[in-house]
């Protein structure tokens, strides 16, 4: 199982589980950045030097593009969509919502250049179990941006799957996830997996209780069960059933940790750690992920 991480952001804050960053470790104190080195920022985003940055990337970025392999494509990719706030931060923000936001428009992007890879399955963690702990004034519009942007994949004719715990997520962003999945289930294409509500842990968990809950119905013995058991049995009910597992992980913002996510799946994975934050998150990140992919050999413990 390869690991690999690159990237030129640096990273001032941990994340804490799932999709976003937390407080501060070790003591360390977040770097807000000047308002000079805000206004230098402005100008490079801007005028003559954008536009002479803009067409250098767009070289590297065909540059990359044209090194991959065409016969070394991930079939599944999960992605953990980290540092929307850290972004929002860096930026001078003082509501992360707007890291949010910014972090939800780069989804259709994504998914674009998955298409244009050869991708099959696209596993989007927006919100892991832990974040249901945050207080209601961030926790209550992230919750909205998730909606609106499950709403717009479903619009576009993704086909998208929800995945995790939707019993503990509120009333109205359940039924906007089951009704995008109704929507959807027949579209063809990339599969979307979006991981709402979302914990490693909770989804072994919820496959065994699926799995006991089957097995009982058909007059099965807890002994017989015990005596039987097999690792198909329990993959059979986790909430990528029917999938293949992720072949790469992408997570960005320079955390190197899975921090739960798809813990049963991503034995074999192979885990790319990209240093920016994921709003930044650009084409060619995308493209150095999958050459990094290619480049690995995949031994599956032979």
């Amino acid at each position: 199982m390869g690991v690999r991480r690159t990237g030129m952001s640096g990273r001032d804050e941990a994340a804490k589980g799932g999709a976003e960053g937390g407080a501060a470790r070790d003591g360390r104190a977040r770097r807000v950045p000047s308002a000079g080195a805000r206004l230098t920022a402005a100008v490079r985003r801007s005028g003559p030097y954008a536009a002479v940055r803009d067409a250098v990337y767009r070289m590297y970025e065909h540059r990359v593009e044209a090194s991959l392999p065409t016969d070394i494509t991930p079939r599944h990719v999960g992605v953990i969509l980290d540092g929307n706030r850290r972004w929002a931060r860096s930026m001078g923000l003082a509501d992360v919502n707007h890291g949010h936001q910014r972090g939800a428009d780069k989804i259709s992007e994504l998914l674009q250049w998955s298409t244009e890879a050869g991708v099959e399955h696209v596993t989007l963690w927006l919100l892991s179990t832990d974040n249901l702990n945050r207080p209601a004034n961030e926790l209550d519009p992230l919750l909205e941006i998730i909606e609106n942007t499950v709403r717009k994949l479903a619009d576009e004719g993704w086909h998208v799957k929800p995945v995790g715990a939707l019993d503990l997520l509120p009333d109205k962003t359940a039924r906007v996830l089951k009704d995008a999945g109704e929507a959807t289930s027949g579209a063809p294409g990339l599969i979307v997996n979006v991981a709402v509500g979302y914990g490693g842990r909770r989804e072994i968990a919820d496959a065994v209780r699926s799995l006991l809950i089957e097995q009982a119905s058909r007059g099965t013995s807890i002994e017989e069960l015990a005596e039987g058991l097999e690792v198909e049995h329990i993959a059979e009910h986790l909430y990528t059933r029917g999938q293949p597992d992720p072949d790469l992980v992408i997570r960005t913002s320079g955390e190197q940790r899975l921090s739960g996510f798809m813990l049963w799946q991503s034995a074999h994975s192979e885990f790319y750690f990209c240093e920016v934050h994921w709003p930044d998150f650009r084409k060619v990140d995308f493209l150095r992920a999958m050459r990094s992919y290619a480049a690995r050999h995949r031994r599956y413990g032979t």
